[in-house]
């Protein structure tokens, strides 16, 4: 009798995007505190912020885009981690031709 494959990876969307959802938000916490330290300013500036200059504006965007992504890439890892040790299966599809 052949195994059975088990259709984890959407199973796991539900709680993909609730880690998403948390990260962000956790990111959005860790850039306000980093913005902080390194401009001594409460707020970030904006794209339309008339009187912000252009570095400005790009700092805090990159800034803020390294922030997100290494959340994002932390909490992904982590859920998938603990998915894994519950459950015994990695709640991703395999890449490059293995299953």
């Amino acid at each position: 009798m052949a195994k059975k494959k088990r259709k984890f990876p959407v199973a796991y969307q539900p709680i993909g995007y609730a880690l998403g959802w948390a990260g962000g938000t956790l990111a959005g916490k860790a850039f306000r505190t980093t913005w902080k330290v390194l401009r001594h300013e409460d707020d970030a500036p904006d794209a339309l912020d008339r009187d912000r200059r252009w570095g400005e504006i790009l700092l805090a965007s990159a800034v803020q885009g390294a922030i997100f992504a290494v959340v994002r890439s932390a909490v992904d890892r982590a859920g998938a981690r603990a998915v894994e040790r519950t459950t015994g299966v990695w709640p991703a599809k395999a890449r490059g031709g293995r299953a």
